[in-house]
């Protein structure tokens, strides 16, 4: 819900400009020596006629010039509207205060004249351009807007790329472990039942509890052990209390993925992987360690092109300027560490 400020800051800044020129004005005459009836009447016809002028042209005059560019019409009625509440205010002015009696002489002079008259065309062309401040102001919050919804849809594209991309590694795992008719095969389904609910219920918020998504992150782990048949080392370490922290949906899957995918075989001796959550106040830092294996004598590096693309791009739009990938490749082993400083 938006503060009061914010719902009335058009007008808020209308009387505020009002208020301070009310000031201003009562402290310029009152210099002189002047009733505090004479600074009341002048004061009262100034702002009035002020006012008029000001917010005819604001209200009347600009939108129509506005709608049909017509800069001649405009003038010619602006002038009409200046001269007319210029003369009533002279009029007024020297009826109320001398009666016309020409006692006081400045009030008929060209230079009292000339002296109103700049004032009110100041005020009324500041005032003009206050509207195209405003105007100016909503088309930027307009803008905006719609660069938000736009980064939105992008970020909601992007995390619906994932639920095919996890689908197809876990029937993937699925069809492993049924074709070898491992006792397995009833635990992964529901685990994998589990982690969908996940996925297309709570990952739906923009922001999810972090034990959440070290719960996932877990279950996604025990299917792997699963399909490795518990052979290959694996250490998941937490620090901190992930209770009360929120956080980006399905941001460190990806990671975990590439290092099963690339870094771990029961075919191969010595391979393992190291994850790490660390927690302390508002960061939070996420490391992933993987061995590598070979694969007809080339060696993986852990990259995934478009899951590892797709997660850097949510990165940018989730926390901008807010975290730090690092990356380290090394001969027998790659690792990933993201730094994360929480909202």
């Amino acid at each position: 819900m938006q503060s009061f400020v914010q719902r009335n800051r058009v007008v808020l800044l209308h009387v505020s400009f009002w208020c301070v020129y009310l000031s201003f004005f009562i402290f310029q005459i009152s210099r002189f020596e002047f009733t505090w009836q004479r600074i009341a009447t002048t004061t009262s016809l100034a702002m009035t006629s002020t006012i008029l002028i000001a917010y005819l042209n604001y209200f009347l005059l600009l939108p129509r010039f506005l709608a049909g560019k017509n800069v001649w019409k405009y003038l010619l009625g602006f002038l009409a509207v200046f001269m007319f509440f210029i003369a009533s205010r002279l009029y007024l002015e020297r009826w109320l205060i001398d009666g016309y009696t020409y006692q006081e002489k400045y009030l008929y002079t060209p230079r009292f004249i000339v002296q109103i008259s700049a004032v009110a065309l100041f005020i009324a062309i500041f005032v003009a351009m206050l509207r195209f401040a405003e105007q100016w102001f909503e088309l930027e919050a307009r803008k905006k807007e719609v660069e938000n919804e736009k980064l939105m849809a992008e970020l909601n594209f992007l995390k619906a790329q994932i639920n095919p991309h996890f689908l197809f590694n876990t029937l993937n795992n699925l069809y492993y472990l049924a074709f070898t008719q491992s006792p397995n095969t009833t635990e992964v389904i529901a685990k994998l039942s589990q982690m969908m609910r996940y996925m297309i219920y709570d990952s739906n918020h923009p922001k999810v509890m972090l034990s959440k998504e070290i719960e996932y992150m877990q279950n996604y782990i025990s299917l792997e052990k699963l399909r490795l048949n518990n052979q290959i080392p694996i250490c998941f370490k937490i620090e901190g209390s992930p209770d009360q922290i929120l956080i980006a949906p399905l941001i460190f899957i990806t990671f975990l993925e590439n290092a099963f995918k690339h870094g771990v075989s029961n075919n191969q001796s010595g391979s393992w992987v190291k994850i790490s959550i660390c927690i302390n106040g508002k960061e939070c830092v996420y490391k992933v360690e993987n061995s590598k294996i070979s694969s007809n004598g080339q060696a993986h590096t852990g990259k995934s092109g478009i899951g590892l693309q797709n997660v850097q791009r949510r990165l940018a739009l989730s926390y901008p300027g807010k975290y730090e990938l690092k990356t380290n490749d090394l001969p027998d082993r790659y690792s990933i560490q993201l730094n994360l400083l929480l909202n």
